[in-house]
């Protein structure tokens, strides 16, 4: 009996051992499993207003869902909109070791560039970023900074092609700059060789404050200015939206700007690739990085398709004619 019992407890010794084998294998496997499930935690960092840019970041949100990431589940969001602030809060955001920031224009990327080399950036938009010395090149962008490109500086020549036929009393144009805009600055020597190929004149109206819009524009109507043509990629100008357009109205300016959100808010005309499009575009960027993925080792992005969007409404109230070529290429005609 004794031999009985000693076998019987070998054997369920073995037998809870054998049970146990599972158990540990699984929870050898769950301890990875939790470490990804982790929620993702992203940065914006942007010198614009929430409320201006507000379809912009409902667009990146939108973009984060279609991958699985739903905000207040598996997603935090840490919002850092002002101009003011821009420098303090890219250092903040730098010292939350976030999983990655998004960056809304150049001058954001810059900063964040300059404030953190460890966690991702993912820019949005931003005009010629290797010539900028932002990233090292297109295909292999280097360093923490991945995300998508504008080809604002390409497609100068086709805007001054579509707003000459919509300027019947002058061809004069208003070129509205930003004066701290290192972009804007080589915007410029392209618009004088383009206009000047096309028999047009343009005025410089560089803006370092928005205090001075209105003053600006006026001076503008009063050197004889026949369209107003506002440079793109400017944070500044996108927060001014709102101003810009009354203004241009009140002169009976036609105004032509590179996103569309300009004409939904009354302007022109506007021709450039969708900004929502390239919001939505960057969740993808994210969710590689969220999975391993190394920043400097993802090719940046450059816009494939861009719209034209046509304001019937403002084009009726200054008296203008859209010629049907344009309204037909139009990918949208707000009446």
């Amino acid at each position: 009996m004794l031999r009985t019992r000693s076998t019987r407890s070998v054997a369920d010794k073995v037998g809870l051992a054998l049970a146990a084998v599972p158990l540990l294998w699984a929870l050898s496997i769950a301890a990875p499993a939790q470490t990804s499930d982790k929620p993702l935690r992203v940065g914006i960092l942007s010198s614009g207003i929430l409320e201006n840019r507000s379809p912009l970041d409902q667009a990146f949100v939108e973009g984060l869902r279609a991958q699985g990431y739903l905000e207040g589940k598996n997603l935090v969001i840490e919002r850092r909109y002002s101009s003011s602030k821009l420098k303090d809060n890219a250092s903040e955001l730098a010292g939350m070791k976030l999983d990655a920031i998004l960056t809304t224009c150049t001058p954001s990327t810059r900063i964040m560039k300059e404030a953190t080399s460890t966690t991702p950036i993912v820019m949005v938009a931003v005009s010629d970023p290797v010539r900028q010395g932002i990233i090292d090149s297109l295909a292999k962008p280097g360093q923490n900074v991945t995300g998508t490109s504008s080809q604002a500086e390409d497609l100068l020549a086709k805007r001054l092609e579509m707003l000459a036929p919509l300027m019947p009393r002058s061809t004069t144009i208003a070129v509205l700059m930003n004066a701290n805009n290192p972009v804007h600055t080589l915007g410029w020597q392209r618009m004088e060789n383009t206009a000047r190929e096309m028999k047009l004149n343009v005025i410089k109206v560089q803006l370092a404050r928005s205090d001075d819009l209105r003053a600006a524009i006026e001076s503008a109507v009063r050197a004889q200015a026949g369209a107003l043509f506002v440079m793109p990629d400017d944070p500044m100008m996108f927060n001014l939206r709102p101003q810009i357009v009354e203004i241009a109205a009140k002169n009976r300016l036609p105004d032509f700007y590179w996103a569309r959100e300009f004409v939904e808010s009354g302007g022109l005309l506007s021709y450039g690739e969708s900004l929502r499009t390239s919001y939505r575009a960057t969740a993808t960027y994210i969710d590689k990085i969220k999975k391993g993925a190394n920043p400097g080792e993802l090719p940046v992005e450059q816009p494939t398709r861009f719209e034209l969007v046509i304001n019937m409404k403002t084009a009726k109230a200054l008296g203008l004619t859209v010629p049907q070529s344009m309204l037909v290429r139009a990918d949208e005609v707000i009446q």
